[in-house]
């Protein structure tokens, strides 16, 4: 199975890099291929452009046309998409919700006639048959239950069941690690121990 792990954090030191780290390990160990989209080392733009947004809302009909409007990252990115088995998103959650690349990837990269067409009725049809899983790692400095019961977990609402689900990916699984500064150092290895594996 491959996998194609979308990161988004801009410092290297950083948990999250070592949950980057941790996964690529274990996909190695498991003999899993993998493929990494880093976005800030990439240098990804997340704002959609007036010739993206006029692609965007002409791919319904004429997905190759629109296609032509597309830079060429985000082609690329459409290619590895469309080659890939199971998805794992790692972010920080920053405000509540995904940091800014995260959410253009979103944006610019689950197109209409990449990720989802509609149907005569006009109901999303996902595209995406390829993909098996979707597994998004988040970390955050704030508790998760109160992020779950305050505010309504609007990483879940809006990624996994707003934009995965409405896609047909159904197959989804999010591990947050929470109250991340206050966590021990062992407790922080015991958390990529479980990642890796």
């Amino acid at each position: 199975m491959k996998t194609l792990i979308i990161f988004n954090h801009p410092y290297e030191g950083s948990y999250c890099n070592a949950i980057l780290a941790a996964s690529t390990r274990g996909l190695a160990q498991a003999r899993k291929e993998s493929d990494v989209i880093n976005l800030d080392k990439e240098g990804f733009n997340p704002v959609m452009t007036a010739t993206e947004l006029k692609a965007f809302a002409t791919a319904h009909n004429h997905p190759q046309e629109a296609f032509r409007n597309l830079s060429p990252q985000v082609l690329d990115y459409k290619n590895r998409l469309q080659h890939a088995e199971h998805l794992v998103f790692i972010f920080p959650v920053w405000w509540m919700l995904m940091p800014a690349l995260t959410k253009g990837f979103i944006d610019k990269v689950l197109f209409p006639g990449i990720a989802y067409r509609y149907d005569e009725e006009g109901r999303m049809k996902g595209l995406l048959q390829n993909i098996k899983q979707v597994t998004v790692i988040t970390t955050m400095a704030s508790s998760g239950r109160n992020y779950e019961e305050k505010i309504g977990s609007p990483v879940w609402m809006a990624l996994l069941h707003g934009t995965f689900n409405s896609i047909g990916l159904n197959n989804c699984k999010w591990i947050n690690i929470d109250n991340i500064k206050n966590l021990t150092t062992e407790e922080r290895r015991t958390r990529l121990q479980e990642i890796e594996h």
